[in-house]
């Protein structure tokens, strides 16, 4: 969170982004969290945190839709080498997320594989649809972001880390506006 106050403030630091990084790390790695985020170019999980070099596992999902590849991909970190942190981003202003509510709304299936994410992501549009709200699909992006969260801490592999207190997994909610990611659920105490 410290590198994304750098981030909106634009005083960055842009850390562990040089050769002797990329030397350090070419052997081994210890990332110090792992993010499910969007496929949305706006929303780069390294700037918007300021990070650099092996700080991170980023995995990129439409919508931070998850399936088996995904999961297995998101328990890497903490499984393999006990990385302390999955941070699930969601953002304002979802393509994917307005996509696959348009699609429910409207009946009307997408095109190919994104079908496969409209699927994914219908849980928080039946949440959506029961809580209402002014903004349907920024109350399904909030929304997909804490049931996925849900998900992976109740996850049969990540549930005895987060139980033990090696492991904490966040919801959190990127604005496109300002640049702040807000935490939704999950912030560690």
């Amino acid at each position: 969170m410290e590198g994304n106050k750098r981030w909106v403030s634009g005083d960055l630091q842009h850390p562990d982004r040089d050769p002797n990084r990329r030397q350090m790390v070419s052997q081994t790695q210890e990332p110090f969290g792992s993010i499910l985020s969007c496929i949305d170019s706006r929303v780069p999980p390294e700037l918007l945190f300021d990070t650099g070099l092996g700080d991170l596992y980023v995995m990129r999902t439409g919508g931070e839709a998850i399936g088996p590849v995904v999961t297995g991909s998101v328990e890497y970190g903490p499984m393999t080498s006990g990385t302390p942190l999955i941070v699930v981003l969601g953002h304002q202003r979802c393509g994917a997320v307005k996509a696959a509510y348009a699609s429910l709304h409207n009946d009307k299936p997408l095109a190919g594989n994104l079908q496969a994410i409209v699927k994914a992501l219908q849980p928080a549009y039946e949440q959506t649809v029961r809580e209402g709200g002014a903004d349907p699909v920024d109350t399904m992006a909030r929304a997909q972001v804490k049931l996925t969260a849900t998900e992976l801490r109740a996850n049969q592999d990540l549930a005895p880390l987060v139980a033990k207190g090696a492991l904490a997994v966040v919801g959190a909610y990127y604005s496109l506006d300002t640049g702040t990611v807000e935490v939704l659920a999950g912030a560690p105490s």
